[in-house]
């Protein structure tokens, strides 16, 4: 099975990804960045919980576990505005459609602040079923590393576009900050195991 056929399931845990349509580029500026993270939250934040994200200038990383069954099914109860059921076969359907949307309606802006036609986005998003634990420990430092992996900054600490400052912080987030601190201890050991790990292994995130 190819990676963009992966199912999404409710419960379930996948790294999602997608990349840029050919040299072009996803993000211009800081609102860029913004706006796209926006539109994440309108479109993804009902259907699954995000642990960590990682947004780079041509693709993007996110982390997620998939919303229990009834959650899904007021989520699309409130997109359809009825009182339809979501059928299990249908759920993955659903839940892609609604990644679909999303990239859909960042491109569409994008578009339209630049004069651009055509596709943005690669047109089918790539994911893999995060089934390990020492996957999803491996995962979130992989994301919150990818600009050092592609040499856009030396720390990772100084890419303003992930997920990373956000566990260091008290502001308001949607991420599952407690849930990602007490998996590695707590703050202070989610800092070090991210200032201490070095970015090798053979583990196939992209």
């Amino acid at each position: 099975m190819k990676n963009y056929e992966i199912p999404l399931l409710p419960e379930n845990y996948y790294h999602i990804y997608n990349h840029a349509n050919g040299s072009d580029n996803l993000f211009l500026n800081s609102e860029n960045y913004r706006y796209f993270l926006q539109r994440y939250a309108t479109f993804i934040s009902p259907i699954a919980d995000t642990f960590a994200y990682c947004l780079m200038p041509n693709h993007i990383h996110f982390l997620i576990r998939i919303k229990a069954e009834p959650d899904l099914q007021k989520a699309c109860q409130y997109k359809t505005q009825s009182s339809k059921i979501l059928l299990e076969e249908d759920i993955p359907n659903f839940l892609s459609r609604e990644f679909a949307s999303l990239f859909s309606s960042y491109s569409q802006a994008f578009n339209r602040q630049n004069g651009r036609k055509g596709s943005l986005f690669m047109p089918n998003f790539k994911r893999k079923l995060v089934e390990t634990e020492g996957y999803f420990t491996q995962l979130v430092y992989y994301i919150h590393a990818n600009p050092v992996h592609h040499g856009f900054v030396k720390d990772l600490s100084a890419w303003n576009y992930s997920s990373y400052h956000a566990f260091l912080s008290r502001k308001q987030t949607n991420l599952q900050r407690e849930e990602v601190l007490n998996w590695f201890g707590n703050v202070d050991s989610f800092k070090a195991f991210h200032e201490g790990m070095p970015l090798t292994g053979k583990l196939d995130f992209d």
